[in-house]
């Protein structure tokens, strides 16, 4: 088990905050679902009620250190990443490369934090917010160490940090927080996988036993981080073990008419010698946002599953603004929490 530590917020950041309060964020446009506003026809089906609306993020931020776009030099991105960070609204962000400590950036750049990094992105430049963290430390080096990160603005009352590195030469950990949202526990889960395929795989694995152990099925879930699944393979299976779906999946746009011949087709004539479960697979993919690179997003390698959650926006923030700060552009989502009684 991977070292982990959790830092309350600092003076000054009531949790009467949670709520989010418009005044002093950049307000930042997400997708809203295609139709909404338009009174249904039909009957009326129920729907449950809303215990809290609160917005989530995930990010790679890559140690807070990224190449110029020339390649020749590196350039410390922390102090903007905060700033940009704490303009979001967020009220969970997940984090990934998050430098716990580095000392050869901290002789080589100046004005690098003293601090770690989470305790540092939880400090509201402007000091009128800040967040509670948690770290989980993946890789350790003789200059420093790096890992996971969760910032809540709402208390974290538990965690742990498991390494599920699949060989020597990549280090991968998961951090588990539980956060307590309007009286309900939340389960989160800060994700990083491995680059090869396989390794991924073993390490999905392990994430489904660990939910499926420890969490009640009806508990409220959040997992979300970088799973390096550019072909996205483990989506599926992960929404079918344990009743996640995935935010861009269920807040996409619907499938456009040659998609749907597309899928009607494969599924009523598989290829030779498909079996029946790779046939009905091949049926229908779960639709994830482009999130790598940054600069021109092609790959989807960063997601976020939720259960017991509405979606209600969604959106990859993309531009010179984010690419010049992280390889990965982050995902941002507005849920809202779901009272399990109706």
């Amino acid at each position: 088990m991977s070292p982990v530590s959790r830092r309350p917020r600092p003076a000054g950041g009531a949790h009467a905050e949670a709520a989010l309060p418009q005044e002093g964020r950049r307000r930042i446009r997400l997708r809203a679902p295609p139709g909404s506003g338009v009174a249904p026809s039909g009957p009326t089906i129920p729907t449950p009620a809303v215990r809290q609306a609160l917005r989530v993020a995930t990010y790679n931020i890559h140690k807070g250190v990224l190449r110029d776009f020339v390649g020749l030099r590196r350039v410390a991105r922390i102090h903007e990443l905060r700033s940009r960070l704490h303009e979001l609204g967020g009220d969970l962000i997940f984090l990934q490369e998050v430098q716990g400590q580095h000392a050869h950036h901290a002789r080589r750049f100046e004005h690098w934090p003293a601090e770690p990094q989470d305790v540092f992105l939880a400090k509201s430049p402007k000091l009128k917010q800040s967040f509670e963290t948690a770290y989980g430390c993946n890789a350790t080096y003789l200059h420093g160490h790096h890992g996971n990160a969760l910032l809540s603005r709402y208390p974290i009352l538990g965690l742990e940090n498991r390494d599920v590195s699949d060989h020597a030469l990549e280090k991968r950990g998961v951090l588990h927080c539980v956060v307590r949202i309007d009286g309900m526990e939340v389960h989160c889960f800060v994700v990083h996988f491995g680059l090869l395929a396989r390794s991924r795989e073993r390490q999905l694995d392990a994430l489904i036993d660990w939910v499926s152990r420890e969490v009640a099925p009806d508990a409220p879930l959040i997992i979300a981080g970088d799973f390096n699944d550019w072909r996205n393979r483990l989506s599926e299976r992960l929404c079918a073990d344990i009743g996640v779906a995935e935010v861009f999946d269920a807040l996409g746009p619907k499938v456009e008419l040659v998609q749907r011949a597309a899928y009607f087709t494969r599924d009523r004539f598989p290829p030779a010698g498909a079996s029946e479960p790779a046939a009905k697979a091949a049926a229908r993919m779960v639709r994830t946002a482009r999130t790598y690179p940054a600069l021109v997003p092609w790959l989807r390698m960063d997601r976020i599953y939720q259960r017991g959650f509405r979606v209600s926006a969604v959106r990859v923030l993309r531009g010179i603004e984010w690419a010049r700060l992280s390889d990965h552009s982050p995902l941002v989502a507005d849920l809202e929490l779901l009272d399990p009684g109706g």
